[in-house]
């Protein structure tokens, strides 16, 4: 059995931007429904916002998100981890170049160094608003 978890990321209105940044940097396939297309929803405010997104990059790698419509209270979104298990160094490099991708026009909270415990760990609040921490295993021998 594998088991992935997917966040669920709400927006304000740019969900779109948000979710084609999100794959520029992760690549992956992106879908997006608008109201309008997935509800029929002719309003102005909300017609050509997103009801649904997905960003599928790989295997236990997914990322939802939609806009919230005027009605719902915009709640705000957690924080996205990423992590490798150390088992390989190759796991290393992906996870970098998505630091290097999120990091433009993000504010840096924790720059991605050796921590403590041995690891590459930084945090970051990308220019969305999304908190993303990233823990680079160490590999061990």
């Amino acid at each position: 059995m594998s088991i992935g978890l997917t966040p669920y990321l709400r927006f304000a209105g740019d969900a779109r931007a948000a979710m084609e940044f999100y794959n520029s940097v992760f690549g992956g396939e992106l879908s997006m429904m608008t109201f309008k297309e997935g509800m029929n929803d002719d309003r102005p405010a909300t017609t050509d916002q997103i009801m649904h997104s997905s960003l599928f990059v790989s295997r236990g790698v997914h990322l939802m998100a939609s806009d919230t419509p005027p009605e719902m209270n915009l709640m705000p979104n957690g924080t996205v981890s990423f992590s490798s298990d150390g088992t390989d160094d190759a796991d290393s490099v992906p996870l970098q170049k998505w630091w290097d991708g999120l990091s433009a026009g993000a504010r840096i909270d924790v720059p991605l160094a050796t921590a403590p415990w041995g690891d590459s760990f930084g945090q970051l609040t990308d220019k969305f608003g999304v908190t993303w921490m990233f823990n680079i295993s160490a590999v061990r021998s």
